[in-house]
This record gives C-alpha cells, structure tokens and sequence, in this order.
C-alpha cells in the first residue's frame, strides 16, 4: 500500500518538476525592434543594420558621383547583374540590393528593368503577355507589340566579402567587404565603383556565419 502510494506521488511530481524547470527556460515578453533606431547587442555575424548602412552609404557616393545622369537628359535603366557572396554565411544578396534600387528610383534618375537579367528575367511576366499574339482568346489590340520594351544601358554588380583575423589578445576581427560597380552596358566602361567595409571585433569563440 504504501508503495503504491510512493509510485503515485512519484508519477505526479516528477512531471510537475519538469514542466516548472521548461517553463523557466522559456523566454517570454517578446517585443518589436524599431528598426530605425535600434541598439541592440552588436553581432559577428552580418545583419539588417550592416545592410542598411553599406545600402545607404553606396546609395548616396553614387548619387553624389553624377555616374547615373544620363548624357542624353534620361533616365538611364538599369539591369541587376551578378551580386557574389563571398562568405562564410548564407546571404540573400538581395537583402544589399533592394534598399539601393529603391533609393535609385526614388531619386528620378534611374528606372530598372524586370525583363532581363544574367539568370532571365526577374519577372517573367514581360515575356509571358507576347505568347498572347495571335490568340484568338484575346483582343489583339491589347496584347503588348513588338519594339516596345526599353533594353537597359546600364548594369549593376558586385560582391561581398569577408576576411577574418585573430588578434593578438585572442580575440577575432571580421571584415566584411561590401563592393558595387556601375558599368555601361553599351561601352563596357565602368562608370562608378565603391566599396564599404565594415569592421567587427569579438572573442575568439564567437560564430560569425
């Protein structure tokens, strides 16, 4: 009797015991981060404020530079080339180039091009409305011609790189290098180019990708 007792009790408080102990892992008061304004914790590792500040800054050397004022008094278009990762992370490359096409639009000096690109078309939808011709499921009046899409006279690429250090003390230094060109597609000359470097100092086992 008594022993039944002890495994009852025993079967009640060992999982009592454990959901405490889980519950007081749990970390909880999850909050919103102001993205304009945030000072976090500093990270090894490359994240949203790293590409925020390399965009902006490259945004602005460009801008400033006069490389894309168009000769002829347009806009020049642009085309999205190659952008490498050359580090240890995964990186959506994007994450550098959408918050500077947005700022070169925004600008009145630029306008981009979906329909061509090194992979095909950002956005296949250009191409996809010429199958149309010569439906007879559609008025033809309203399907897109042909000569009307713009070629682009420009071309952005670039890379990301990353260099690491062991300091003296121990600790480790990361160097991420952020670099973009501006070629002219019709010459191949290279209008402008930058390059932003950010710089990270951290213990020796900290994980940087």
């Amino acid at each position: 009797m008594i022993l039944d007792r002890f495994i009852c009790i025993r079967r009640f408080v060992i999982p009592v015991i454990a959901g405490l102990a889980l519950g007081g892992c749990v970390t909880t008061g999850t909050q919103y981060v102001d993205t304009q304004d945030d000072r976090g914790d500093a990270v090894m590792a490359l994240d949203y404020r790293d590409f925020q500040q390399a965009a902006g800054e490259m945004v602005e050397g460009m801008l400033s530079s006069g490389a894309v004022i168009d000769p002829d008094g347009g806009r020049r278009v642009l085309m999205v080339g190659r952008i490498t990762n050359d580090t240890m992370q995964r990186i959506d490359t994007d994450q550098l180039l959408r918050p500077i096409r947005s700022d070169l639009r925004r600008s009145g000096r630029v306008v981009l091009t979906s329909a061509v690109g090194l992979q095909g078309p950002e956005d296949e939808s250009s191409m996809a409305v010429r199958e149309l011709r010569n439906s007879a499921e559609f008025d033809q009046r309203t399907v897109a011609g042909e000569g009307q899409m713009i070629a682009p006279d420009s071309s952005l690429s670039g890379s990301i790189r990353q260099r690491m250090i062991t300091m003296d003390d121990g600790r480790d230094q990361v160097e991420y290098y952020f670099e973009l060109a501006l070629t002219d597609i019709n010459t191949g000359l290279v209008l402008w180019e930058d390059q932003r470097i950010i710089v990270k100092r951290g213990a020796g086992d900290t994980v940087s990708w």
